[in-house]
């Protein structure tokens, strides 16, 4: 049995109906998860909830010193995640310097995948918002945390459970709607 053609677009049909559909049902999909508030950017992280992975990493401007967030049992606080390379880091630097002067939360670093001459110089430059900061050059630790990018900030509880996770750089709004509120409970 053979096939009649209907005409000289039959093959242009076929060659392009099979990929449009294909594009279509992915396109709904997408449109779909976006109408349902879905947001690509956050990444949601195992580690809420749950004991926040130990360390003992040298610490940035003193390397004879160790840190260790055991160190921290008895404290609420934050750690973000940084480098000198990390443009984003530069860019949140400042509002990380208002909240260090705020004295609310106490803020440690992780200074990742970085050279410490780099990162000393940074901070020198646009000043220190850090307790401290541990010094993950080969980035091990930050593999343990579930790093994607830098920035990133875990809130840790008095009891080293990480309760919540920022990727991206904080904002004011970020802090004050999500990060204070937790806070707050966390020290009742």
């Amino acid at each position: 049995m053979r096939l009649v053609s209907c005409g000289p677009f039959d093959d242009l049909i076929m060659r392009y109906a099979i990929p449009l559909v294909i594009f279509l049902v992915i396109a709904g999909f997408l449109a779909s998860r976006l109408r349902d508030g879905y947001d690509p950017r956050i990444l949601p992280s195992v580690l809420i909830g749950k004991p926040a992975p130990d360390f003992q990493l040298p610490e940035l401007r003193d390397p004879t010193k160790k840190f260790s967030p055991k160190d921290l049992r008895g404290k609420v606080w934050l750690l973000n995640v940084w480098g000198a390379w990390c443009f984003g880091c530069r860019q949140e630097h400042p509002f990380l310097m208002e909240l260090s002067k705020d004295g609310t939360l106490p803020i440690y670093g992780l200074d990742w995948n970085d050279k410490r001459e780099a990162a000393l110089s940074m901070l020198a430059e646009l000043g220190d918002p850090y307790v401290l900061s541990g010094f993950d050059p080969d980035g091990r630790v930050a593999v343990d945390y579930g790093v994607t990018g830098a920035p990133e900030t875990y809130l840790i509880d008095k009891q080293g459970v990480i309760r919540y996770k920022e990727v991206g750089q904080l904002t004011p709004e970020i802090m004050q709607n999500k990060i204070l509120p937790l806070v707050r409970e966390l020290n009742k």
